[in-house]
């Protein structure tokens, strides 16, 4: 597997998949469809199964880590990417509040590097902003490869303001803005503002203890 980056809202009904709004996604077998939905409880070890591949042990060290451990994800926001019904991609958004404006931060983006040529990272990112902005959100932030997310429109000049709370390379801070002049204002720290995960008090064994990990 290869890496391809690195106050809730009322519930809303269920999306259907909706169409990428980049580059057509290529062809598959008939047979093999992908599908992007929300993630299930069913999904929890396939996902981080497919992280801990993507990253290693380093993913629990990295800055944007800091914004989303003890906190879940923002609601209808937690997606995966299916190929005939097997996990073979995930992103996540999670609530912060960035320099005084409410936003997501995204991340982290990870797909089977078996099927790295289906387009499946562009699909579950346009399906991501897409959902976001049905949702009202109005900002979105990560971390991650300036080439590649400029394709979806994520730019640095709308993070020049905003720092994190740990150390990151700047031209790596990207921020996307789904009402124009959302981020106009924001400066300062960005923190975390999710909901907190609620942890059981039952023993675990090892692969519950990674169920709230990002």
């Amino acid at each position: 597997m290869t890496l391809l980056m690195n106050a809730h809202r009322p519930a809303a009904a269920p999306f259907q998949a909706l169409p990428a709004l980049g580059l057509p996604a290529p062809a598959l077998q008939a047979a093999d469809p992908i599908t992007i939905d929300v993630e299930r409880e069913s999904d929890v070890f396939a996902r981080e199964a497919l992280l801990d591949t993507a990253f290693g042990p380093a993913r629990f060290r990295k800055t944007c880590q800091k914004l989303r451990i003890g906190r879940l994800p923002a609601r209808g926001l937690a997606l995966v990417a299916r190929l005939d019904g097997q996990l073979v991609g995930t992103v996540r958004l999670w609530h912060v509040m960035a320099g005084g404006v409410s936003a997501l931060m995204l991340g982290p983006l990870a797909v089977d590097s078996r099927y790295r040529e289906h387009g499946i990272g562009t699909r579950l990112m346009d399906e991501a902003i897409l959902r976001a902005k049905a949702y009202g959100h109005e900002a979105i932030l990560l971390v991650g490869d300036a080439p590649y997310y400029a394709r979806f429109g994520f730019v640095r000049r709308h993070t020049l303001g905003l720092r994190l709370p740990g150390p990151v390379e700047n031209d790596r801070f990207l921020g996307l803005e789904l009402q124009a002049g959302a981020l106009a204002t924001a400066k300062g720290l960005v923190k975390a503002t999710g909901a907190v995960a609620i942890v059981s008090r039952r023993p675990m064994h090892q692969g519950q203890r990674l169920r709230r990990a990002g």
